[in-house]
């Protein structure tokens, strides 16, 4: 491996304009694929195997036409204080407003609430839902401007007016500045790092570089795969950190070789054949986590992760050929300014804080062994009382009418009503479809819980029936939960007495499904992705130990990062420091999120840090004096490594939706306890105690695995050595 990428890296840097022209080449054709592709579906989210999936589509398939995904507004009209919404007056602004609602060419109806009843008990409150023909990815700007623009006419009556809805949600994720403020702080990171504008701009390039070539593939593939226009959301993330960590690790290698005196071709080289081997299988752990992700079984999660792991192997090649093309035009602007000025290079081979740090360790490994693994163990107790769940209007600010609204509709007509069930009944085989249909709809109304059930609307075929119940608790409630299961429980009983079957569906009943199917495929996740790696790890360091302590130490800060989440979002301890207004159970998909990503960047830090003391070992330290050297050239380059992925992270918790809020603040808290605490302090204290043990792999076992020489073993031999331009020189190398 290591001697394929030391002859990779020097070809690279040789024929520097044929690589830049094929990359350039590449970016233009999927550039101008992108442009020519149809545009990207608005993917309809869905979780196969569970009940309230099934009835969904039983829904689809037996109300043709009545596109049961269409875009919904539910506009909510609140009369002044001590007045109703019943008088004449706030009657007509009412009934005026709904007349405007159904005026959009994209409306299917807007149903008044005077005539649906949709009017609270003590009358200060109603509401009308609006249906349009399409679903919200395909509402046009004049159809939701024309929706903003009613509400507030009715607003000047004296109506307090707000709505809710998928009509009204914004699309996308966050807006693009989480990524402009991350790639700023990177810039700032490589600038202090590297103390070059080059050296730090170079990462930055040919990182974006690799997002532009991966996002214009997603765009230039979308409508010929399916892919939703949220799909590269990850890929943009992912391929932006990773890509400028692997520049970053070349970079700096690059840098080290000069300073032992390598001409520009040979450290080139050199790098490549080094950390251009850790960069490779730190990308395929990165892959196999985000691959793995189609082990949950979610068409739109796999997508995502099959996309991401594309932007990884994508970033990847840039670090390995397009980073030492570059090195080729400018061979000594990435060197610091003092050894371009004097025109020597002086390996620094004093201590450095890495050294110190790592000396700290292994004079006291045991006690600070203990305090990383009792603090991240502290942190990560929360996490027992994790609950998952999706939270909608009411985890918003109060500043949205979405939320307005959902608060506006508990207070007037009870905290479930945000958060109807929803049956379907398949009475296909009764003798009489009405009554049984009747006879559900009574027991599931008498059921604890359930305040209110809507009358039972047929199919044409007569043998569908759709109805709604009620519960008393809001959606995000365990009450809720357990009413839901509740109901599943009763219906054999009932069935068999009407002949007719019945499922349970909605958004509360699908969030729920949604909860209870991650969790029972987070342990799978775990094996196959833990499983993969540790084999991998074992390949690259041939040691039995090291692999299994990275996988134990991933798990201790992934689960420490979840209680850190369970503690802000879910019990409120801090929230208001980053601007969560409502507390709730965690999002549904975030361990499965923290685990894939994570779980790659960990293993990054990992073999990044690992492989030089692996690199050391074989070449005859002494297992302490490995640990040493390892940190005294990779600890600052894997300490601003996490500060850029912790930047590009943090960077979301400024966006106002509270589920990217919790995305940013797991990961990047993940990020910070991995690399600080796991990687920087858990790692030298755990080899520091087991020494030589530490490098330990039975005989049989070295044997049945194939040979890498990840550690660039075979690049120290004699006949390497003798090459002819291994002269130290600060003028550019010629072809």
């Amino acid at each position: 491996m290591a001697t394929f990428l030391y002859r990779l890296g020097r070809l690279a840097f040789r024929r520097r304009w044929y690589v830049a022209l094929v990359w350039a080449a590449v970016l233009a054709a999927v550039g101008l694929g992108a442009l020519k592709a149809p545009g990207a579906v608005d993917e309809e989210f869905s979780m196969p195997g569970i009940e309230s999936q099934k009835a969904f589509d039983l829904m689809e398939q037996r109300f043709p036409g009545a596109a049961a995904d269409s875009a919904t507004a539910r506009v909510v009209f609140i009369a002044p204080g001590g007045e109703k919404v019943t008088a004449a007056g706030n009657k007509k602004a009412v009934e005026k407003a709904v007349a405007g609602l159904g005026d959009g060419t994209q409306v299917a109806n807007a149903v008044d609430p005077f005539t649906a009843q949709t009017v609270s008990k003590d009358g200060t409150t109603a509401f009308a839902t609006v249906t349009y023909k399409v679903g919200a990815g395909d509402l046009t700007d004049a159809s939701r401007s024309h929706l903003e623009r009613t509400i507030d006419q009715a607003r000047e009556s004296g109506l307090t007016v707000e709505a809710g809805g998928t009509a009204l949600a914004a699309e996308g994720g966050p807006g693009g500045m989480a990524e402009v403020i991350g790639v700023a702080i990177a810039a700032v990171v490589l600038l202090i790092t590297f103390g070059s504008l080059a050296a730090a701009g170079l990462p930055l390039l040919t990182a974006v570089i690799g997002v532009g070539v991966s996002m214009a593939t997603i765009l230039a593939l979308a409508g010929a795969l399916g892919l939703s226009t949220t799909t590269g959301t990850l890929a943009m993330m992912l391929g932006l950190a990773v890509g400028i960590d692997y520049a970053l690790f070349v970079v700096s290698r690059y840098r080290e070789e000069r300073a032992k005196g390598r001409t520009p071709q040979e450290a080139t080289g050199t790098a490549v054949g080094t950390a251009g081997s850790a960069v490779v299988f730190a990308g395929l752990t990165v892959v196999i986590a985000l691959a793995g992700l189609a082990v949950v079984g979610i068409p739109m999660l796999t997508k995502m992760g099959l996309a991401a792991a594309g932007a990884v192997v994508v970033a990847v090649l840039i670090a390995l050929t397009l980073v030492p093309a570059l090195l080729g035009f400018w061979p000594n602007a990435v060197l610091t300014r003092k050894a371009r000025r004097s025109g020597r290079i002086e390996e620094n081979a004093g201590a450095n804080a890495g050294t110190r740090w790592a000396r700290f360790v292994l004079r006291r490994p045991l006690p600070v062994l203990l305090l990383g693994v009792v603090g991240l163990g502290a942190l990560a107790l929360p996490a027992a009382d994790l609950q998952l769940g999706m939270p909608g209007d009411e985890a918003k600010p109060v500043s949205t009418t979405e939320r307005r609204a959902y608060d506006a509709l508990a207070e007037g007509f009870g905290p479930g009503f945000n958060g109807p069930l929803t049956i379907v009944v398949d009475a296909k085989d009764a003798a009489d479809p009405k009554a049984a249909a009747g006879t559900i709809a009574k027991e599931i109304g008498g059921t604890k819980g359930i305040v209110s059930v809507s009358p039972a609307r047929f199919n044409e075929a007569g043998d569908t029936a759709v109805f709604s119940a009620v519960p008393a608790t809001a959606p995000t409630d365990e009450k809720t939960k357990n009413l839901v299961t509740t109901i599943r429980d009763e219906r054999p009983g009932i069935e068999s007495g009407t002949g007719a079957s019945y499922e349970v569906t909605g958004t509360t009943a699908m969030n729920i499904d949604i909860a209870e199917k991650v969790q029972a495929a987070l342990i799978p996740y775990l094996v196959v992705v833990v499983g993969l790696a540790i084999v991998l790890l074992l390949v690259v360091f041939r040691s039995l130990l090291v692999p299994l302590k990275a996988a134990l130490g991933f798990l201790l800060s992934v689960l420490a990062s979840l209680g850190a989440v369970v503690v802000v979002f879910q019990q409120g301890h801090g929230a208001e420091l980053l601007g969560v207004e409502q507390t709730g159970p965690i999002m549904s998909l975030m361990p499965i999120f923290l685990v894939g990503i994570v779980f790659g960047l960990a293993m990054d830090y990992e073999v990044f840090l690992v492989s030089r003391m692996r690199e050391a070992y074989v070449h005859g330290e002494s297992p302490s004096q490995a640990v040493t050297s390892g940190f005294h050239h990779s600890a600052r380059v894997v300490v601003a490594a996490a500060l850029i992925m912790i930047a590009v992270f943090a960077g979301f918790i400024g966006e106002s939706d509270s589920m990217i809020k919790m995305i940013g603040f797991g990961l990047a808290s993940a990020v910070l306890f991995d690399a600080f605490v796991v990687r920087m302090a858990i790692v030298p204290a755990v080899l520091a105690l087991l020494g030589d043990k530490a490098w330990w792999l039975p005989k049989w076992l070295d044997r049945a695995l194939p040979r890498v020489d990840v550690e660039g073993e075979a690049l120290s031999r004699p006949e390497r050595e003798q090459a002819p331009d291994t002269a130290p020189d600060l003028e550019p190398a010629r072809t």
